[in-house]
């Protein structure tokens, strides 16, 4: 069992598809086939379900991937402690977020603060980031909830209010007591299941007893600003894309709901080497947040 097979396997789990695996690993597919195949000879059970040319992670291979992420976890925080040891490590930091917009209010006060700091940023959505973070291909996280699973730490950085965003000239643009009632029947733009901004508007609306007319549905969250002022619909976002500047065509109101507001986390693996340019990182997001947050 060596390590190249395990990492073959480790990146065929998080895929769950050979071609998608192969192409990340920068081999050929059956290579990667014929690996797993002698991997799960070598363990003694299969480790994926195969139905034709999709495969699945079976519960023989979700348990074993819990210990290989943790396994070379382990060896690349030995890794990284030793060249910063030597002086010789990267001196960078890599940061996932659900949207970019939450990072880049960041990136110019860090970058004059530590100019010789290397950030990398990772766009995902909140359910990806932990398995980023135990194979420490991402040293932080900025999600909208705390992750779930062991092993995780996370320190609210920031609560704010949730905004509606309107067409300028709608009838709700400026007023400050919406109520969820009078959303109903309006076009709305939401990301799709699984971010904060799709369950807030299905809770809100679920509460009302109504379910939201969604027209526009994706996975990029900051484009919502844009389709807004574009007229095609209303969104909820949060009080820093307000905060970002005047928007062309787009307008605000705010909806008379106690819980329209989200709480924004930065998240890291407990027990990972934490190099200094990533502690620099979290102690700037934090004094960041905190000092300019609402």
């Amino acid at each position: 069992m060596d390590l190249l097979a395990l990492r073959c396997f480790q990146v065929v789990a998080r895929h769950e598809h050979i071609n998608r695996a192969a192409a990340e690993l920068r081999v050929a597919q059956p290579s990667v086939s014929r690996t797993v195949a002698r991997l799960e000879a070598e363990l003694g059970v299969e480790l994926f379900e195969r139905r034709g040319r999709r495969i699945r992670l079976n519960r023989h291979g979700a348990a074993f991937l819990r210990r290989v992420d943790r396994a070379l976890g382990e060896l690349e925080d030995g890794r990284r402690e030793l060249a910063e040891a030597a002086g010789t490590g990267s001196g960078g930091v890599t940061v996932a977020a659900e949207t970019l917009m939450t990072v880049a209010a960041l990136l110019p006060g860090h970058r004059r603060a530590h100019p010789g700091v290397d950030v990398r940023l990772r766009q995902c959505p909140a359910d990806a980031m932990a398995h980023l973070l135990r194979t420490r291909e991402a040293d932080l996280c900025l999600a909208s909830a705390p992750l779930p699973g062991p092993g995780l730490e996370a320190v609210e950085l920031l609560r704010e209010e949730v905004l509606l965003a309107v067409p300028a000239g709608h009838r709700l643009a400026g007023r400050e007591d919406v109520a969820v009632a009078e959303l109903a029947g309006e076009p709305f733009l939401t990301p799709g299941p699984g971010h904060w901004q799709r369950e807030l508007a299905d809770r809100l609306f679920a509460r009302a007893g109504l379910r939201p007319e969604i027209v526009c549905e994706g996975n990029e969250p900051g484009a919502l600003l844009d389709m807004a002022g574009a007229g095609l619909g209303v969104a909820l976002l949060p009080a820093m894309a307000r905060g970002a500047g005047p928007r062309a065509g787009v307008a605000w109101a705010r909806l008379a709901a106690s819980d329209s507001h989200r709480v924004l986390w930065l998240v890291r693996a407990r027990d990972a080497f934490t190099p200094a340019a990533v502690r620099d990182f979290a102690a700037y997001a934090v004094a960041h947040f905190r000092g300019n947050g609402s």
